[in-house]
């Protein structure tokens, strides 16, 4: 994967990183309620696979942000030119693999190129994450029900791959809502980018996709 090294000297988190980078736990995040009133109207008319439209707009705000494509490198920050998700794909057996996916494409190529993935990674199921999976988005989903708050497996010594999580939509009047939750390394991320995540996720959901 493409990445450039960023000048730790000319950063301007510096302070903030190193203070975050000491913690054991260095995580921060949130859930949220998505609007995807256009998006889910647009997925039944079109009879789109409602999961890999979302996460195709999930992947492009996410990318759309140098913090969230940012990683811990050694003593050092690389900054990533895309993110990949690797998202979980549920098994005939109840269990799950793990499913790569790039969202660099239009979203017209993005859906049937998803689907033979998906196939490949059920064909030959593996909880490897394969190369480079620093440059990865973790992504998951919990569709069986809705929900307000999430704590999230994580490890330690910390990473610092983002995490997106789905919950399962739900009516609210006239709107239909997403719980979306984002969790991120402090080191990297703050509250406004997590914030900018969330806008831009409005955003692809309301207006972009076809």
């Amino acid at each position: 994967m493409s990445y450039i090294i960023l000048d730790m000297d000319s950063y301007p988190r510096k302070a903030h990183y190193q203070y975050f980078r000491a913690m054991p736990q260095p995580y921060v995040g949130l859930t949220a309620n998505v609007d995807i009133t256009q998006l889910y109207t647009k997925v039944r008319q079109q009879k789109l696979p409602f999961f890999l439209t979302v996460l195709y707009a999930a992947a492009c705000a996410a990318n759309e942000i140098p913090q969230l494509r940012q990683r811990i490198a050694g003593d050092g920050i690389i900054e990533y030119k895309h993110c990949d998700t690797s998202h979980t794909e549920a098994l005939p057996d109840g269990t799950y693999c793990y499913c790569r996916l790039c969202a660099d494409m239009p979203f017209s190529e993005y859906i049937a190129y998803a689907a033979e993935r998906q196939k490949e990674a059920k064909s030959r199921p593996s909880l490897d994450d394969g190369e480079d999976s620093d440059s990865l988005l973790f992504v998951s989903s919990i569709p069986w029900l809705s929900y307000t708050a999430l704590v999230q497996p994580t490890p330690e010594p910390a990473d610092s791959n983002p995490r997106i999580t789905f919950g399962k939509y739900f009516a609210d009047g006239d709107r239909m809502l997403l719980p979306v939750t984002l969790l991120a390394n402090h080191a990297l991320v703050d509250g406004r980018e997590i914030a900018l995540f969330y806008e831009n996720m409005d955003r692809w959901c309301g207006k972009l996709l076809p």
